[in-house]
């Protein structure tokens, strides 16, 4: 009986911890605090909430574990804001699908029907380093002139449609279209007897369509723009189709690489908006 009684007070004690974490959520939004933030003190929150220490810890490492709160100890310690990246996000979303059947031509369903806003969208809002970073990026996935190998190639095929997706002010729709990126960046790969003539194929046949794309962009064309990506999104899924594409495991990917993944692409993509050296410029 006593055994009982004590598992149901800890899991009374933890549901009142996910009901502090939620408390805290909203404090974060009434007060419109941003990343880099500091939450109050914990004897703060602690008299705030009128619950134990033991219980805001709890909530707090709830929070941290979602990646909204980086907790620090010390004289100065308690919880900063963060924000959530988007490989969090990602092993989230994993987690839900990880029972659910998902498969290439669902992913490339929902990017054909939303690719083609988001560069729409994109158009108004581009730079001239976003415009030098697509160049790059172009480059870098055409196989007549990138030195990278197949592999990083395909990625930055992928990379492409990120610089598009940031100058894009919709951030849900940038959200779920970067999210999607990154299913196809980390997650679907090719059979080994793929020849590399079809590589090679899908390389100058996205390396072409994207240098359309950039003319009708820096002609502030949206609608052309939309047409293109959308038969961009039509010829990519039948290619990787073609090249036996599949999903890796059931949606499960190791953390670590991911990140450094992610990591090397964002180097890449920062890299390409560099403003040029005026020598540099002049040799081109």
């Amino acid at each position: 009986m006593a055994t009982n009684a004590a598992l149901s007070q800890g899991i009374k004690q933890a549901k009142r911890s996910d009901l502090v974490a939620e408390a805290i959520k909203r404090l974060i939004t009434e007060k419109n605090l941003s990343p880099g933030d500091k939450l109050p003190r914990e004897s703060e929150l602690q008299a705030q909430f009128e619950v134990s220490k033991g219980t805001i810890r709890e909530a707090l490492k709830s929070l941290e574990v979602q990646g909204l709160v980086k907790v620090s100890t010390g004289p100065t310690g308690g919880g900063t804001i963060v924000e959530v990246p988007l490989d969090r996000t990602l092993q989230f979303l994993q987690n839900y699908l990880f029972f659910k059947e998902v498969s290439i031509d669902d992913i490339y369903k929902v990017r054909q029907l939303l690719e083609p806003e988001l560069a729409a969208g994109a158009v108004p809002h581009l730079s001239e380093a976003d415009f030098e970073a697509l160049d790059h990026s172009i480059a870098c996935c055409d196989p007549n002139s990138s030195s990278e190998d197949l592999l990083s190639q395909r990625r930055e095929d992928v990379n492409f449609h990120d610089i598009l997706a940031a100058a894009n002010p919709n951030s849900f729709l940038r959200f779920t279209c970067e999210l999607i990126n990154e299913m196809i960046r980390q997650l679907i790969v090719y059979g080994n007897r793929t020849p590399q003539s079809e590589h090679r194929r899908f390389g100058e046949a996205n390396a072409h369509i994207h240098r359309q794309i950039c003319v009708a962009a820096r002609a502030r064309d949206a609608n052309r723009v939309r047409e293109l990506m959308a038969q961009h999104m039509a010829d990519a899924a039948s290619s990787v189709k073609r090249m036996k594409g599949k999903l890796q495991g059931r949606l499960i990917l190791n953390a670590d690489s991911l990140h450094r993944a992610r990591a090397t692409d964002d180097r890449k993509i920062s890299a390409a908006k560099r403003p040029s050296r005026p020598k540099e410029s002049a040799s081109r």
